[in-house]
């Protein structure tokens, strides 16, 4: 493998590493919603 296509993998690699961290981190911090947890509370009462 030569040296241009060894860099050029190893950049993108590490970048959709990167990216990937980056969103995993925001998913696991957001704040709660103050929605219901399940669909039977939001169903209309018969």
């Amino acid at each position: 493998m030569s040296t241009g296509a060894l860099t050029m993998m190893l950049v993108t690699e590490i970048t959709i590493t990167v990216i990937t961290g980056y969103f995993f981190y925001k998913v696991l911090t957001m704040k709660k919603h103050d929605e219901p947890d399940s669909y039977t509370e939001n169903d209309d009462k018969k």
